[in-house]
């Protein structure tokens, strides 16, 4: 059985992010502060017993840059799932796609998770949790996050994930121009171009001047702390996205987005992830529509309202049509 609604696999956007090392085996070291949005793809997925293996993926929706057949990321998925449990079936898997792709918000790692998340609660206690992490991180370094999406700090290549509570939901303007931007590109350019290594941190997000910040993204508590232009700059600073510098230099889009979010007053303007998606921050959704329909941006660029969410629902929350369990 499917839910008619299917399941969402939440985006994410990137509040600030600094490369801080790099291992031996060629994996960069990050921080960051991951918050997952209300835009998501949905997925279907129906499951079979059957004696020999097969996993099949039909994609609909904002499929440019969609790889197709094995070479995707949820059936990868579904065939290491499979595997470490030790069992056969027939799976197809039905994905709705409303995140760009190549975009830096994590779409894909998204789907990943969710085609994880679905077959465990098919085939309970047949992975155990730890295991489950493990297979995500093999996926890529953003799909553990997306196990359980909660605004979050990120370390490590992605496995350390210490969640933030009672995060302020954020008003975006996300703008995607074309074309997509491959992760693995702006790495190996990042790499290349800073030989000297990382030179500065993320503040500490659970106390001080770091957990200030914080709060001044929610508009509603700007006024408590005193947002002035000071706090703009500390703002601007938190969200620095280490990667954008190389990202503009690969897509120079990516500067071109950044000055219409900054002429269209968005109050902080940052790029997520490896790029090329930058985000303008505004007091409510209204102002952000409005940016979106003033903004003088090309005819190619995704230009996507949104804003972040929290924890998902507890089991029995009656929220099936967001998380429900397909």
């Amino acid at each position: 059985m499917t839910s008619p609604a299917g399941r969402l696999a939440p985006a994410k956007v990137n509040l600030g992010l600094r490369v801080v090392g790099r291992r031996e085996d060629g994996y960069h070291l990050l921080e960051s502060l991951f918050a997952p949005l209300e835009l998501g793809d949905r997925l279907w997925v129906r499951i079979e017993r059957a004696p020999a293996s097969e996993v099949s993926l039909a994609v609909s929706g904002a499929t440019e840059g969609i790889p197709a057949g094995g070479d995707n990321l949820v059936v990868r998925a579904a065939r290491a799932f499979l595997a470490e449990a030790g069992l056969t079936a027939r799976i197809a898997i039905e994905l709705e796609k409303r995140v760009p792709a190549g975009a830096g918000l994590g779409g894909g790692s998204s789907d990943a998770a969710t085609v994880l998340l679905a077959l465990a609660d098919h085939f309970a206690n047949a992975v155990a949790p730890r295991d489950l992490a493990r297979l995500a991180l093999g996926l890529g370094a953003d799909v553990p996050f997306f196990l359980d999406p909660r605004p979050a700090q990120v370390t490590g290549v992605g496995e350390q994930i210490e969640p933030l509570d009672d995060f302020p939901a954020l008003h975006l303007l996300l703008v995607t121009p074309a074309p997509p931007l491959p992760t693995a590109q702006v790495f190996r350019s990042y790499a290349a171009l800073t030989p000297a290594g990382p030179s500065r941190r993320m503040p500490a997000l659970r106390g001080g001047p770091g957990r200030i910040l914080v709060a001044a993204l929610a508009s509603e508590e700007a006024h408590q702390i005193g947002f002035d232009a000071r706090s703009i700059r500390e703002l601007q600073e938190l969200l620095a996205n280490d990667l954008e510098p190389v990202a503009a230099r690969l897509h120079p889009a990516v500067l071109r987005v950044r000055a219409e979010l900054e002429r269209l007053g968005a109050r902080a303007v940052a790029m997520s992830g490896s790029g090329p998606t930058l985000f303008g921050l505004f007091r409510s959704s209204e102002q952000a529509r409005a940016a979106g329909r003033q903004g003088r941006f090309d005819a190619t660029d995704r230009v996507l309202v949104t804003r972040t969410i929290g924890a998902p629902p507890t089991a029995g929350s009656g929220a099936g049509s967001r998380w429900g369990v397909v």
